[in-house]
């Protein structure tokens, strides 16, 4: 049984549509990222997992229960850090999770769940209104966390956290999915996400436009790697006769260093080898796998022109 599917989920409010017939399976026990640009539909698709918006057409299950009529039995097994949440400012940080933890009937220790989130002895005995972005960020973590939910919904977990802070966010998926928990992960720093997801989703105009790893991403993009290459001399032949190699693309010349796009992993070697029997002498050379930011760009381009081109 999957965490999280949806069949045609489709969501409209009058002539906009926010989310566009989306079919996805989210697998158990996967860190899921889910990416988009601002108002690509990401929030309101996770409303409708927990039934907080209803669906226009299509539907949804998580773990295997309808969202439109079993949201009861979704929502004990689901904890959730929302994008947009609120605090009692008047409550101290340990009577948040006290009370979270009596409405799930868990018997999570609050201490313990606030030492686990970064927040000390004096933190969980002041006001919430006291609290920082980044403290309150914590405590709503922790309050996700309470009860060991089978899924956890993540929407922008690392707002307002310093880099101790993403680090721990980041430690605490990998305990969560260590012990069998699926987590959904959205947010617009691509560089959290690519560092715990298993799989991602990309979202444009309301449509999914790409669910893979980030290895079938690359693939699929054709800027799997991008080469760097020091040579003593200029070679023989030109950077029309480089990309028209199997593999290579977008060549680009500064002096003696030269910057091209691998799509193919034998490519590297083909290039090397090409520039010396063009009378040049490589002098050093690195590759770097292309991040999720160019890959993201890229296929937000493409899905924009092909939008362009059919209308």
């Amino acid at each position: 049984m999957a965490a999280i599917e949806t069949d045609a989920l489709t969501r409209r409010y009058g002539e906009v549509v926010a989310v566009d017939s989306v079919d996805l399976t989210v697998e158990q026990g996967e860190v899921f990222g889910f990416l988009g640009p601002n108002g690509a539909g990401k929030s309101t698709l996770i409303n409708m997992l927990l039934d907080y918006t209803p669906p226009t057409a299509g539907q949804a299950r998580v773990f295997g229960h309808r969202t439109r009529g079993e949201a009861v039995d979704i929502r004990e097994r689901v904890g959730v850090l929302p994008d947009a949440y609120q605090l009692y400012e008047r409550l101290s940080g340990r009577r948040h999770l006290e009370f979270v933890v009596e409405a799930r009937q868990a018997d999570d220790d609050p201490d313990d769940v606030l030492a686990r989130v970064g927040l000390d002895p004096a933190d969980a005995e002041r006001n919430a209104g006291d609290y920082s972005k980044g403290m309150a960020q914590r405590l709503v973590l922790g309050m996700a966390l309470i009860g060991e939910p089978d899924l956890l919904i993540l929407d922008e977990p690392s707002t307002g956290l310093d880099p101790n802070g993403i680090r721990l966010m980041r430690d605490i998926i990998r305990e969560e999915v260590d012990r069998g928990a699926t987590v959904f992960f959205s947010s617009h720093i691509l560089g959290q996400v690519e560092a715990v997801c298993d799989r991602v989703g990309i979202m444009n105009e309301g449509r999914l436009i790409e669910v893979a790893s980030l290895e079938e991403i690359r693939d699929a993009v054709g800027v799997g790697t991008t080469l760097h290459v020091t040579v003593d001399q200029q070679p023989d032949l030109t950077l029309s006769d480089l990309e028209a190699m199997d593999g290579v693309s977008n060549v680009r010349a500064d002096g003696p260093e030269l910057t091209m796009n691998l799509s193919d992993s034998t490519a590297k070697a083909k290039v090397i080898n090409r520039l010396e029997d063009g009378g040049a002498t490589v002098v050093d050379f690195e590759t770097a796998e292309s991040s999720l930011e160019e890959l993201f760009a890229e296929l937000i381009d493409e899905d924009e022109t092909e939008a362009e081109v059919s209308a």
